[in-house]
Formats: C-alpha cells, sequence, structure tokens
C-alpha cells in the first residue's frame, strides 16, 4: 500500500520547514460545526441622533438607518416601517440632506425631539410642546451653492457631507422649482469661462423672481459683460449681483426688487436675511400672532425686514423694529411707510448695545429672532424688564435653552414650545417659543 506524500508549506526561511495536513472535513451532522456558525443577532434602531444617524438599542450609532429598522453585528440594515426611499439621487453624498431615508412620522418626531431634549439638558420644563411642523418638498427659496472647474467640467451645486468636494447637482427636490430650473443654464454660463473657476452662488426667490449672487466671477471687458448680461434677460432673472472683491454690485435689475411679508413688498437688499421657506416663515409668524393677540406695543428684536413686525402691525399692535444691519432696517422702515403700518424702525446694534429694562418696560411683549449665537446679553435686559410675555424664535436649540434657562430663572414660564422643520430633510431644526411671567 502506498503512503500518502507530505504536504510542507515553507513560512521563512530561517525557519525550515513545517508539516501541514488537510484538516479533516467535518460531517454536516456534527455538533461542532453546529457550534462554529456565529449566531447573527439584530439589534432595533430606537431614535435619530442629532446628526441624523440611527442610534441602536445596544448604543451604536449607524449612518443610513431609520427608528424601527433592525441592524445585523456588521451593520447591515434591515428596513422597518420608517425607513423611506430617497427622493432624490444624490442622498448620501449631498451634505444639504442627511435623512431623507426616513419617513416623515419619524422625521417629525426627530425635530420634536430635537427641540424637547434641549429644553430637558436645561431643566426647563415647558407647558406645551406641540407636534413639529414640516415644511413641503420642493420649498426652499433661498440656497447657496459653490461651483468649480473640476476635471475640465464645471461642478455645480452643494458640498459633499463632511467635505469640501462639489457635488455637482442634477436634481434637487428640496429647492422651488424656479431655482432648480437654473441649475443647468448657470452651469453652462460659468462653463464658457476658461481658466481656474471658484465662485460661491446665492440664490433666492423674490416677487420679480430670482434674485442671484455670484462671488469670485470677474468679469472683464464687453463681451464678458454682455454674456452676464444676456444670461440674466434670458432667465428672466429680478437681479444679477456680483461680487469681484468690492462687495455685490448689481449688473442686471430691471426693477427693484422686493420680498411679500404678510402682503407687505419689502426691498430686497443683496444678502439679507429671509427665512428658508414661505411655509417655515408662516409657522413661526403665524405662532407670534397667535401668542401676542391683544397686545398693544410690541418691541421686535433683530427683526431683520420686518417678518414679525408687519404681521403684529396688522394685528393692531405698534410695533419698535430694532435691527443692527443697515440695509435690512432701511428697507423695514421704507415699507412700513409706504403700507402707512405702525412700524417704527430703530438702527441699534442689540450684542454691543441691546435694549435696557427700562427701555423694555414700557413694551407689553418682546419678539426676538436672534443669529444662531443666541441673544446672551438681550436676554438678561430682558430677565431684569417687567415685560409680560416673551416670543423667542431660533434656529438653535441649544442657544435657545441657554437663553431660556436665564428668563425661566428670572420668573418667567415656558409656556409653549412650537418645533419646525423647514429644511426638509435636513438635521436643521427651529422653533418658536412663549413664555409669560406670571
Amino acid at each position: 500500500m502506498a503512503r500518502r506524500p507530505r504536504r510542507r508549506t515553507r513560512l521563512f526561511p530561517r525557519w525550515g520547514w513545517r508539516k501541514a495536513w488537510p484538516a479533516p472535513i467535518a460531517p454536516a451532522s456534527d455538533p461542532r460545526l453546529r457550534e462554529s456558525v456565529p449566531i447573527v443577532t439584530q439589534t432595533q434602531i430606537l431614535r435619530l441622533a442629532a446628526k441624523g444617524d440611527g442610534m441602536a438599542a445596544d448604543g451604536r450609532y449607524i449612518a443610513g438607518a431609520a427608528p424601527g429598522d433592525m441592524v445585523d453585528a456588521d451593520g447591515a440594515i434591515t428596513p422597518g416601517p420608517n425607513h423611506a426611499a430617497p427622493a432624490c439621487a444624490h442622498f448620501g453624498a449631498c451634505g444639504g440632506c442627511q435623512l431623507q431615508h426616513v419617513g416623515d412620522d419619524a422625521l417629525a418626531d426627530f425635530v420634536r425631539d430635537r427641540v424637547a431634549h434641549a429644553a430637558s439638558g436645561q431643566g426647563l420644563t415647558p407647558g406645551v410642546v406641540t407636534a413639529a411642523h414640516l415644511s413641503p418638498a420642493q420649498s426652499r427659496r433661498r440656497a447657496s451653492l459653490r461651483a468649480a472647474r473640476v476635471g475640465g467640467a464645471v461642478a455645480l451645486g452643494f458640498s459633499e457631507g463632511g467635505s469640501h468636494k462639489i457635488i455637482d447637482l442634477k436634481e434637487c427636490p428640496v429647492l422651488v422649482p424656479e431655482l432648480a430650473a437654473l441649475l443647468g443654464p448657470l452651469r453652462r454660463l460659468l462653463a464658457r469661462r476658461d481658466g481656474r473657476l471658484s465662485v460661491e452662488i446665492d440664490m433666492t426667490l423674490a416677487e420679480q423672481g430670482v434674485d442671484v449672487a455670484i462671488k469670485g466671477l470677474t468679469v472683464e471687458g464687453l463681451q464678458q459683460t454682455e454674456a452676464v448680461m444676456d444670461f440674466a434677460k434670458a432667465q428672466g432673472l429680478a437681479r444679477l449681483s456680483l461680487d469681484q472683491g468690492y462687495g455685490p454690485e448689481s449688473m442686471w435689475e430691471p426693477d427693484g426688487v422686493s420680498v411679500s411679508l404678510s402682503g407687505v413688498s419689502v426691498p430686497l437688499p443683496p444678502g439679507a436675511f429671509l427665512q428658508a421657506t414661505l411655509d417655515g416663515e408662516q409657522a413661526l409668524v403665524g405662532a407670534a400672532v397667535e401668542w401676542l393677540a391683544g397686545v398693544k406695543l410690541v418691541a421686535d428684536l433683530f427683526s431683520g425686514l420686518g417678518t414679525f413686525a408687519f404681521a403684529l402691525a396688522q394685528g393692531g399692535a405698534k410695533v419698535l423694529a430694532a435691527e443692527a444691519d443697515r440695509a435690512a432696517h432701511l428697507a423695514c422702515k421704507a415699507a412700513a411707510g409706504r403700507a402707512q403700518l405702525p412700524v417704527h424702525g430703530l438702527h441699534r446694534d442689540l450684542f454691543r448695545n441691546p435694549l435696557l429694562a427700562e427701555e423694555l418696560n414700557r413694551f407689553g411683549a418682546v419678539v426676538l429672532d436672534p443669529p444662531r449665537a443666541g441673544a446672551r446679553e438681550q436676554v438678561g435686559r430682558i430677565a431684569t424688564s417687567t415685560v409680560g410675555r416673551v416670543v423667542y424664535i431660533s434656529c438653535n436649540p441649544a442657544s435657545w435653552a441657554r437663553d431660556a434657562a436665564t428668563l425661566v430663572a428670572a420668573g418667567y414660564r415656558l409656556a409653549e414650545l412650537r418645533p419646525v422643520g423647514q429644511f426638509r430633510w435636513s438635521t436643521h431644526v427651529e422653533l418658536a417659543s412663549l413664555f409669560i411671567r406670571d
């Protein structure tokens, strides 16, 4: 009987030779085989974390998971009842949206929880926390995009999540159709330029059409000037502004550019702040009008163009509209004069020079809508005043909660919280809140 030859494997020369016999194959009925197969366990996604990742019951954070999904040990997701098909082919790469894979019910819960958790983190107990208001798709009326030459072609769109890479948008389900329709024409306009290209583009839907502002695009000579003018005319733009390093300069503006705030036409200065969606604006303004019904004298702080001031004035209140940006202040003042509404404009930097308690005491209520950093100094003055009602609008639950704690410590009661998700499919959350001094 012939002997079976040895099979040898060489590891390293200095180690010499070592025997390596083939491992025996166990039959399928062998219990040792069943014990060696790992047991695949699944964990449920309980909720969405602040940055949009799904938080599993075992403490893991799973990107792309929705509440109710099941997740394997290796991170594989089994979709649950709240998992939705993304509305955009760019989802997952584009940094504009983080939550297109989440259904509306779970998305509303996320917005509400973000606001409620911010309050509880400061030990605040709202009297009422309403269901979240979500703005619909195709409702974003302003957007900031980037464009650059990449590999000989022009890429135009939002940045990739956590990166400076531009996602070249072919579609965008969050933008109003008027803005989305300009993606292709803008790309073709920029593609005609030679050499290096890196620009920023702001688009806003105004009453007269789309207002486009391009930063970083240099126009030299008659041919280039005529090209941008022809583009603006062909696209029916309300205004085309270029910032060539010296601030925005209007290149095309056949008529004055304005926006409608509660039915009042207000001049729109280049770069002026405007709520991202008309739907979200109406939700926030509606809360302020409801809560301050019957108040005769209101101070609107960080008033901007008059988003809240005009609505409150139409309801019978006399309004002081205080704003630091001079262009926005003048636009609000001019619109109030034309509409003959009792809105008095005050040009004042409320960060460096907040209204003092003795100035605030004459008002029955205060509305404030500060930038993301909040309004620590101004809130401190309100806390020492006798103002009976405070409506605080915020785009940052964290800074709002800090300021809210100051008001509550001074004797105000947080009566109601209304979460608003006007940046659909985004982790960006806004809110309206009512404080009452009992």
